[in-house]
């Protein structure tokens, strides 16, 4: 009979362990997910060049993107999360899987184990698994599972990810995975910001809504001691231009066929009319964090006093303004009225 491999020790994002009382802190936004990530004593095996926890990365083990995730025993976490659904502080959990020998046994026990105890939904994100691995998964409890591409093409997503991942290998993984848990249950992220067009981005986005897959959206963050920490975030404007169009294509109000890209694959227009287009800016919600239902993720990408690449809730009134005010430098959206919505 094969061992049981039960982990008795989780990272925590160091917002949810705020939340959960496990630390002390202020929150200027709550977060409505909590998020735990694997612990394992040595680094990820994968070598993600964005990644703090990459194996060559000389970054911080504590960090995740920008973020710290302390260590704490799983008796306690789950303790502390049994208070915090009983006080309905949270939405959803989601665990973040790093790549290492038994992971997957390790998972497949945290993932029953926080099924039995409560009643939230869980997500994971983690590495492509097989059918079987996935079946395993859904059958314990998993409420949706995210397989990261990261990237839009096969060529970058070799220089920027590498060995042990082939692009192949994942979108097999999700295809499986929506075979298994169904469609609207399976998510990937794109990262903006690695060296993409805008026009191969959109159009994986659109590959990926038509395969049953949700694209979540983040943007790139240089991290100190990883291969990609010289790398600069894409520009704001480019990156508000992107949330329209996922938006767009996510919300079915248009598809890539209906865009038009200039020389350089940048959008210079969405497919739609300008009501429309005016519309959908002024509701704000392009401009919120993408992901899983309930999941705000406060500041993965950006510092808390801004500015916010997505924002953890509706943007308020000045914040649309100024939202609309870095759109409306495009030449395509010039009649865009400032404070008009």
């Amino acid at each position: 009979m094969a061992e049981i491999i039960i982990p008795l020790s989780v990272r925590v994002s160091i917002g949810s362990a705020i939340l959960l009382g496990l630390t002390q802190g202020t929150l200027n936004v709550k977060p409505t997910t909590v998020y735990l990530l694997t612990y394992h004593k040595t680094k990820c095996s994968a070598d993600c060049g964005f990644c703090s926890q990459a194996r060559s990365s000389k970054s911080r083990d504590d960090l995740l993107s920008r973020v710290t995730w302390p260590i704490f025993q799983l008796d306690y976490v789950v303790a502390k999360l049994k208070l915090a659904v009983e006080k309905k502080l949270i939405d959803r959990i989601c665990i973040q899987v790093m790549n290492y020998p038994n992971v997957f046994d390790e998972i497949l026990e945290l993932v029953r184990r926080l099924h039995l105890e409560l009643s939230t939904p869980i997500s994971i994100s983690c590495q492509p698994l097989d059918l079987k691995q996935i079946k395993k998964l859904a059958e314990s409890g998993i409420d949706r599972i995210g397989i990261p591409l990261d990237t839009p093409t096969k060529e970058l997503f070799k220089r920027v990810k590498g060995k042990p991942y082939v692009w192949e290998s994942q979108i097999e993984a999700l295809e499986n995975a929506v075979q298994i848990l169904g469609r609207g249950r399976v998510s990937t992220h794109l990262i903006v910001g690695l060296g993409e067009r805008d026009d191969e981005l959109l159009r994986m986005i659109q590959r990926m809504i038509d395969m049953g897959v949700y694209p979540s959206l983040f943007a790139f963050t240089p991290i100190r001691g990883t291969r990609l920490e010289k790398l600069s975030q894409p520009p704001f404007i480019r990156y508000r231009m992107i949330q329209l169009a996922h938006y767009l294509i996510t919300n079915i109000k248009t598809r890539i066929e209906n865009m038009s890209f200039d020389e350089d694959g940048f959008i210079i227009d969405f497919g739609v009319d300008d009501e429309m287009l005016r519309g959908v800016i002024s509701l704000g919600t392009p401009f919120v964090t993408s992901g899983c239902p309930g999941c705000n993720r406060p500041y993965y990408n950006e510092r808390p006093g801004g500015p916010l690449y997505n924002y953890p809730q509706k943007p308020n009134y000045e914040e649309l303004i100024e939202i609309k005010r870095t759109i409306s430098g495009e030449t395509r959206l010039k009649w865009l009225k400032i404070g008009e919505f």
